[in-house]
């Protein structure tokens, strides 16, 4: 069995993601970045506030569309995660996000309990190598 580089797997989930979040949310992001460092994984989301959120805001109802985003976020997750574990191949500690819907932006923080298997574990920066061998 052939292992991704460290970029292949990272541009693969970013394309994963995007979709992800066209098929749950209705609205695909503009750009979706993605990049290990060590057991962690952070994954930034530009544009991502839908339609409907960005209506809501520009009509005087920040709070609402608040309230909907959070709502979402948390209704996703577990399919957010399985996801990543799939594409990964490791166990998912904790997963974290958040959005900004002043900025559309949305964050994606994934503890990972160890290095995903990849050709190149050197390249990925801060990589304690002692962690493949667990």
């Amino acid at each position: 069995m052939s292992y991704p580089t460290i970029g292949q797997l990272e541009r693969e989930i970013a394309q994963r993601i995007s979709a992800f979040y066209y098929e749950q949310i209705g609205h695909r992001p503009s750009q979706v970045v993605c990049h290990f460092f060590d057991t962690e994984l952070v994954i930034s989301l530009e544009k991502s506030a839908s339609l409907v959120e960005l209506k809501l805001i520009s009509g005087g109802y920040e709070n609402l569309a608040e309230q909907i985003r959070l709502s979402l976020d948390k209704t996703i997750k577990t399919q957010l995660q399985n996801l990543l574990e799939e594409l990964i191949g490791k166990p998912i500690i904790d997963l974290m996000t958040n959005t900004n819907l002043a900025t559309g932006r949305t964050a994606i923080i994934v503890f990972l309990q160890q290095l995903p298997e990849v050709r190149n574990p050197e390249s990925i920066p801060k990589a304690n190598l002692k962690n493949l061998a667990e």
